[in-house]
């Protein structure tokens, strides 16, 4: 079974998805309603994007929907590659089936007591695919029985119980509809493209009933109204307050049309050293034992003009680096990854910069640029793939002289035999590593999980950046990509 992920384009209706809401675990952060009075709960409708940061391997892990408060009944979760599905009446899981945390998934799901046969009162779609044939729980709910997902008085929670740890959805939701009292067609809500890829359709179907809502994450606001992050728009004012939500840094611009890069995380790269990612992979820290703990970004490039942004949250002892890296790299190498075989360029807190093969630097000690390692240091780099030059700036100011706008003083790629066009590569990677446990950095790609001062997007208007972006390069998202890379 072939469940096609999204974030580009050919999209045949031309439906775009604007936003989409960041949960960060480590925060416990949801958004939450009180329900009112329910005519009647037989039929339902849940439809919505999600984007996975950290996959859950606990149970009661990964809570997306949930009717309650803190002891509450899970309505969706996700976790250990499952989806559970649920309430107080019913309970049904699907395994093996979320595998990727750079792609979008759409999960739909068509809720009808009213049906005879019993598979058919609860239909889970996943991108277009109808999921059958649950374990581990496999109870449906009794014919016209109440589905009890939004009763009366209770409390509705988007991201989490309001738990800590594992209980919370860490990842990006968009799109975010529930249809109270009504079941709608999953075909309503998205659509297959002509290359097989299941893709966002606008929904006109209305009818959201008591305490149905449609949140599209457009705002910023932090009360529950019509300007508040947890804005209700389908009309019937069911608006959502946040909860240890920062309100600007979580609402993002990297959703299902067009998607944007993490930082994969641990459990996908085999780093020498542990690690952990946070505000949906954005966020990188070494948690364990000194060693070096490596990981790079999910979307590479062989071609093209690129730029983002690395905030260094600690450094110690100058053993932090902001570069590229192959995409064959052995991130289990006891020494840094960058520094053999020609795998990576780099540019050092001591202000050097590095190749590949066994540490050669093109200078030694500060000359090509300043050190840093302050707490905040924002170190900017642009890769000029299509004529083999780096960029790197200290808080705005680039380094050696260099100007990536007009093309001036760039650092090679490579040089000699050292580099990374001296070896094959299909792609490259931004790239992140640090060698003293706590030390870590946020990357920007465009959607940062800190406060921006300033705010500057690239020649195409995408991205959300702390400085200005060289003229000819560009945020590393899909729709960039399709163009450029």
């Amino acid at each position: 079974m072939v469940f096609p992920v999204v974030g580009g384009d050919g999209k045949p209706t031309g439906y775009e998805i604007s936003n989409s809401f960041r949960f960060d675990d480590a925060s416990s952060s949801f958004l939450q309603r009180t329900n009112g009075a329910n005519t009647g709960e037989d039929n339902a409708t849940l439809s919505f994007w999600f984007k996975i940061g950290n996959l859950k391997g606990a149970n009661n892990g990964g809570t997306i929907f949930c009717e309650g408060n803190t002891s509450g009944d899970h309505v969706m979760q996700i976790y250990a590659n499952k989806i559970y599905i649920g309430s107080e009446n019913f309970s049904l899981m699907y395994p093996n089936l979320i595998r990727d945390p750079s792609a979008w998934y759409h999960l739909f799901v068509a809720f009808d007591s009213t049906q005879g046969t019993a598979a058919n009162r609860v239909k889970p779609y996943l991108n277009g695919v109808l999921l059958e044939n649950p374990t581990t729980f496999t109870t449906y709910p009794d014919q016209n029985e109440n589905l009890n997902i939004t009763k009366n008085g209770t409390t509705t929670r988007i991201g989490g119980r309001g738990n800590s740890g594992d209980e919370s959805f860490d990842g990006y939701l968009a799109e975010f509809h529930y249809l109270d009292g009504t079941t709608k067609a999953y075909t309503d809500f998205g659509e297959f493209n002509d290359n097989g890829v299941w893709i966002p359709k606008k929904y006109i179907g209305g009818s959201y009933g008591d305490n149905g809502f449609f949140l599209e994450f457009k705002q910023t606001g932090g009360s529950a109204d019509a300007s508040g992050l947890g804005a209700d728009t389908s009309g019937e004012g069911h608006h959502f307050s946040g909860d240890n939500v920062v309100g600007a840094t979580d609402v993002t611009t990297d959703t299902p049309t067009n998607n944007f890069a993490i930082l994969l995380p641990n459990g996908l790269i085999n780093s020498n050293g542990d690690f952990a990612t946070f505000d949906g992979n954005t966020r990188f820290i070494g948690d364990g034992s000194d060693g070096w703990n490596t990981t790079h970004a999910s979307l590479g490039f062989s071609k093209g003009k690129w730029y983002w942004e690395q905030k260094f949250t600690q450094v110690t002892g100058s053993a932090s680096f902001a570069g590229l890296v192959k995409d064959d790299v052995n991130h289990s190498d006891n020494d840094i990854s960058g520094q053999d075989d020609s795998e990576g360029v780099l540019y050092y807190a001591t202000g050097s910069y590095m190749f590949g093969s066994s540490g050669t630097y093109v200078s030694g000690g500060a000359s090509f640029g300043n050190s840093w390692g302050d707490a905040g240091d924002i170190i900017s780099v642009a890769a000029d793939l299509d004529n083999n030059k780096m960029y790197f700036a200290k808080n705005g100011t680039y380094q050696g002289s260099g100007n990536p706008s007009t093309g001036s003083n760039g650092l090679p790629i490579s040089e000699g035999a050292q580099g990374l066009v001296s070896g094959s590569f299909n792609f490259v990677f931004p790239y992140a590593g640090a060698y003293y446990a706590n030390d870590g950095c946020e990357f920007n790609f465009g959607n940062p999980s800190f406060s921006i001062s300033s705010g500057n997007s690239d020649a195409n208007g995408y991205g959300n950046f702390e400085y200005a972006v060289p003229t000819g390069f560009y945020a590393l998202c899909t729709k960039n990509l399709a163009e450029y890379g």
